[in-house]
Protein backbone atom coordinates (compact mmCIF):
# COMPACT_ATOMS: atom_id res chain seq x y z
CA UNK A 1 0.00 0.00 0.00
CA UNK A 2 1.74 3.54 -0.66
CA UNK A 3 2.28 5.69 2.05
CA UNK A 4 0.32 8.37 2.81
CA UNK A 5 1.07 11.69 1.72
CA UNK A 6 -0.02 13.72 4.47
CA UNK A 7 1.61 11.28 7.03
CA UNK A 8 4.64 11.00 4.80
CA UNK A 9 4.82 15.56 5.27
CA UNK A 10 3.88 15.30 9.34
CA UNK A 11 6.82 13.14 9.24
CA UNK A 12 9.04 15.44 7.48
CA UNK A 13 7.80 18.34 9.37
CA UNK A 14 8.64 16.75 12.80
CA UNK A 15 12.13 15.98 11.19
CA UNK A 16 12.11 19.87 11.06
CA UNK A 17 11.16 20.60 14.46
CA UNK A 18 13.39 18.12 15.66
CA UNK A 19 16.60 19.62 13.82
CA UNK A 20 15.58 23.73 14.48
CA UNK A 21 15.74 22.19 18.60
CA UNK A 22 19.43 20.60 17.88
CA UNK A 23 20.25 24.17 15.88
CA UNK A 24 19.23 25.94 18.51
CA UNK A 25 21.27 23.41 21.06
CA UNK A 26 24.34 23.84 18.93
CA UNK A 27 24.23 27.80 18.48
CA UNK A 28 23.51 28.41 22.09
CA UNK A 29 26.82 26.06 22.53
CA UNK A 30 28.82 28.32 20.36
CA UNK A 31 27.88 31.30 22.21
CA UNK A 32 28.74 30.22 25.55
CA UNK A 33 32.65 29.06 24.07
CA UNK A 34 32.22 33.08 22.29
CA UNK A 35 31.91 31.38 19.05
CA UNK A 36 30.09 32.99 15.89
CA UNK A 37 26.79 32.04 15.71
CA UNK A 38 25.65 33.95 12.56
CA UNK A 39 25.46 31.32 10.93
CA UNK A 40 23.45 29.07 12.66
CA UNK A 41 21.22 32.24 13.79
CA UNK A 42 20.15 32.22 9.74
CA UNK A 43 19.92 28.40 9.29
CA UNK A 44 17.53 28.88 12.05
CA UNK A 45 15.56 31.40 11.02
CA UNK A 46 15.43 29.54 7.51
CA UNK A 47 14.27 26.13 9.33
CA UNK A 48 11.60 28.36 11.51
CA UNK A 49 9.91 29.62 8.53
CA UNK A 50 9.84 26.05 6.36
CA UNK A 51 8.36 24.61 9.16
CA UNK A 52 5.69 27.37 9.43
CA UNK A 53 5.04 26.73 5.45
CA UNK A 54 4.99 22.46 6.36
CA UNK A 55 2.26 23.06 9.08
CA UNK A 56 0.00 25.79 7.26
CA UNK A 57 0.17 22.47 4.38
CA UNK A 58 -0.50 20.03 6.63
CA UNK A 59 -3.71 22.15 7.95
CA UNK A 60 -4.72 22.65 4.06
CA UNK A 61 -4.22 18.83 3.19
CA UNK A 62 -6.23 18.10 6.45
CA UNK A 63 -9.30 20.34 6.00
CA UNK A 64 -9.52 19.08 2.23
CA UNK A 65 -9.42 15.08 3.36
CA UNK A 66 -11.86 15.89 6.03
CA UNK A 67 -14.28 17.72 3.73
CA UNK A 68 -14.08 15.09 0.83
CA UNK A 69 -14.63 12.28 3.08
CA UNK A 70 -10.72 11.40 2.45
CA UNK A 71 -10.66 9.69 5.76
CA UNK A 72 -13.01 8.87 8.72
CA UNK A 73 -13.90 11.76 11.46
CA UNK A 74 -11.69 9.36 14.06
CA UNK A 75 -8.37 9.99 11.64
CA UNK A 76 -9.42 13.17 11.12
CA UNK A 77 -9.22 13.92 14.55
CA UNK A 78 -5.85 12.27 15.27
CA UNK A 79 -4.61 14.50 12.50
CA UNK A 80 -5.93 17.73 14.15
CA UNK A 81 -4.02 16.37 17.46
CA UNK A 82 -0.87 15.99 15.76
CA UNK A 83 -1.31 19.75 14.12
CA UNK A 84 -1.96 21.34 17.30
CA UNK A 85 1.12 19.48 18.60
CA UNK A 86 3.26 20.70 15.85
CA UNK A 87 1.99 24.27 16.63
CA UNK A 88 2.87 23.94 19.92
CA UNK A 89 6.45 22.85 19.27
CA UNK A 90 6.41 25.59 16.66
CA UNK A 91 5.63 28.57 19.13
CA UNK A 92 8.18 27.05 21.75
CA UNK A 93 10.96 26.69 19.16
CA UNK A 94 10.38 30.14 18.37
CA UNK A 95 10.26 31.04 22.09
CA UNK A 96 13.68 29.04 22.22
CA UNK A 97 15.50 31.53 19.04
CA UNK A 98 14.32 34.46 20.14
CA UNK A 99 16.23 33.60 24.05
CA UNK A 100 19.69 33.90 22.43
CA UNK A 101 22.45 32.50 24.38
CA UNK A 102 20.44 31.60 27.39
CA UNK A 103 21.82 29.73 30.07
CA UNK A 104 22.20 26.97 30.61
CA UNK A 105 22.17 24.96 26.90
CA UNK A 106 19.05 23.72 25.72
CA UNK A 107 20.10 20.07 26.41
CA UNK A 108 18.31 16.81 25.34
CA UNK A 109 16.79 16.29 28.55
CA UNK A 110 14.76 19.37 28.01
CA UNK A 111 13.96 18.64 24.98
CA UNK A 112 11.99 15.38 26.27
CA UNK A 113 11.08 16.39 29.65
CA UNK A 114 7.95 18.61 30.06
CA UNK A 115 9.66 20.99 32.34
CA UNK A 116 12.32 23.70 32.24
CA UNK A 117 15.68 24.15 33.23
CA UNK A 118 17.05 27.46 34.48
CA UNK A 119 14.46 29.60 32.02
CA UNK A 120 15.32 27.14 29.59
CA UNK A 121 12.00 26.97 26.98
CA UNK A 122 11.30 23.38 26.35
CA UNK A 123 10.48 23.08 22.34
CA UNK A 124 8.74 19.90 23.27
CA UNK A 125 6.80 19.53 26.18
CA UNK A 126 6.76 15.71 26.33
CA UNK A 127 7.45 13.72 29.17
CA UNK A 128 10.56 11.34 29.05
CA UNK A 129 10.15 7.35 30.15
CA UNK A 130 12.05 4.96 30.48
CA UNK A 131 11.19 3.74 27.17
CA UNK A 132 12.86 6.41 25.47
CA UNK A 133 15.75 7.21 27.91
CA UNK A 134 19.16 6.95 26.59
CA UNK A 135 17.72 6.38 22.92
CA UNK A 136 19.26 9.17 19.84
CA UNK A 137 17.10 11.38 18.25
CA UNK A 138 16.75 8.48 15.46
CA UNK A 139 15.72 6.00 17.58
CA UNK A 140 12.87 8.01 19.30
CA UNK A 141 11.99 8.79 15.34
CA UNK A 142 11.86 5.22 14.87
CA UNK A 143 9.55 4.35 17.63
CA UNK A 144 7.03 7.76 17.17
CA UNK A 145 6.78 5.96 13.70
CA UNK A 146 6.58 2.47 14.92
CA UNK A 147 3.46 4.26 16.91
CA UNK A 148 1.70 5.75 14.38
CA UNK A 149 2.13 2.44 12.44
CA UNK A 150 0.26 0.24 15.09
CA UNK A 151 -2.60 3.62 15.39
CA UNK A 152 -2.53 3.09 11.61
CA UNK A 153 -3.61 -0.93 11.66
CA UNK A 154 -5.44 -0.49 14.64
CA UNK A 155 -7.94 1.98 12.66
CA UNK A 156 -7.57 0.13 9.30
CA UNK A 157 -9.25 -2.53 11.48
CA UNK A 158 -11.84 -0.20 12.72
CA UNK A 159 -12.32 0.70 9.46
CA UNK A 160 -13.04 -3.04 8.41
CA UNK A 161 -15.24 -3.90 11.17
CA UNK A 162 -17.66 -0.90 10.59
CA UNK A 163 -17.80 -1.64 6.57
CA UNK A 164 -18.67 -4.93 7.13
CA UNK A 165 -21.42 -3.58 9.41
CA UNK A 166 -22.63 -1.27 6.76
CA UNK A 167 -22.51 -4.07 4.35
CA UNK A 168 -24.22 -6.03 6.48
CA UNK A 169 -27.02 -3.05 6.82
CA UNK A 170 -27.21 -2.76 3.31
CA UNK A 171 -27.79 -6.63 2.51
CA UNK A 172 -30.82 -6.57 5.41
CA UNK A 173 -32.01 -3.76 3.94
CA UNK A 174 -32.71 -4.95 -0.08
CA UNK A 175 -33.72 -8.05 1.85
CA UNK A 176 -36.43 -5.99 3.55
CA UNK A 177 -36.81 -4.41 0.36
CA UNK A 178 -38.10 -7.53 -1.23
CA UNK A 179 -40.02 -8.64 1.15
CA UNK A 180 -41.66 -5.73 1.02
CA UNK A 181 -42.23 -5.90 -2.36
CA UNK A 182 -43.25 -9.93 -2.13
CA UNK A 183 -45.86 -8.48 0.43
CA UNK A 184 -46.85 -5.83 -1.88
CA UNK A 185 -47.81 -8.70 -4.70
CA UNK A 186 -50.04 -10.39 -2.39
CA UNK A 187 -52.20 -7.49 -1.79
CA UNK A 188 -52.57 -6.68 -4.91
CA UNK A 189 -53.55 -10.47 -5.58
CA UNK A 190 -55.93 -10.82 -2.22
CA UNK A 191 -57.55 -7.37 -3.51
CA UNK A 192 -57.91 -9.03 -7.17
CA UNK A 193 -59.70 -12.18 -5.87
CA UNK A 194 -61.73 -9.78 -3.68
CA UNK A 195 -62.91 -8.06 -6.93
CA UNK A 196 -63.72 -11.16 -8.68
CA UNK A 197 -65.79 -12.63 -5.98
CA UNK A 198 -67.76 -9.45 -5.45
CA UNK A 199 -68.71 -9.72 -9.26
CA UNK A 200 -69.36 -13.08 -9.61
CA UNK A 201 -71.82 -13.07 -6.47
CA UNK A 202 -73.45 -10.39 -8.22
CA UNK A 203 -73.73 -12.57 -10.93
CA UNK A 204 -75.36 -15.24 -9.21
CA UNK A 205 -77.79 -13.30 -7.43
CA UNK A 206 -78.65 -11.72 -11.18
CA UNK A 207 -79.20 -16.07 -12.61
CA UNK A 208 -80.98 -16.48 -9.40
CA UNK A 209 -83.40 -13.73 -9.82
CA UNK A 210 -83.69 -14.11 -13.60
CA UNK A 211 -84.69 -18.43 -12.22
CA UNK A 212 -87.87 -17.53 -9.99
CA UNK A 213 -88.88 -14.88 -11.96
CA UNK A 214 -88.98 -17.80 -14.75
CA UNK A 215 -90.57 -20.65 -12.45
CA UNK A 216 -93.03 -17.98 -11.36
CA UNK A 217 -93.88 -17.28 -15.05
CA UNK A 218 -94.19 -21.48 -15.52
CA UNK A 219 -96.38 -21.95 -12.90
CA UNK A 220 -99.35 -19.11 -14.14
CA UNK A 221 -99.12 -20.89 -17.35
CA UNK A 222 -99.82 -23.86 -15.59
CA UNK A 223 -102.53 -22.72 -13.86
CA UNK A 224 -104.09 -20.74 -16.66
CA UNK A 225 -104.32 -24.31 -18.28
CA UNK A 226 -105.62 -25.84 -15.29
CA UNK A 227 -108.27 -23.17 -15.24
CA UNK A 228 -108.94 -23.40 -19.16
CA UNK A 229 -109.41 -27.50 -18.92
CA UNK A 230 -111.40 -27.42 -16.16
CA UNK A 231 -113.90 -24.93 -18.20
CA UNK A 232 -114.10 -27.10 -21.17
CA UNK A 233 -114.25 -30.11 -19.52
CA UNK A 234 -118.59 -29.95 -18.61
CA UNK A 235 -119.20 -28.77 -21.92
CA UNK A 236 -118.09 -32.66 -23.18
Amino acid sequence: MAPDPWLSMYDSTCHIAQEIAEKIQERNRCQRNGENSTKLNVTIRSLLQNLKVKIDQLKDLLLRAISTRQITQLEGDRRQNLVDDLLTRQRQLQASYKNDGTEPDVIRSSLMTGGVKRGVTNPWLLEETEETSGLGFGEIRQQQQRIIEEQDAGLDALSSVLSRQKQMGQEIGNELEEQNEIIDDLTNLVANTDDKLRSQTRHVKMVDKKSTSCGMLVVIVLLLIAIAVVAVWPAH
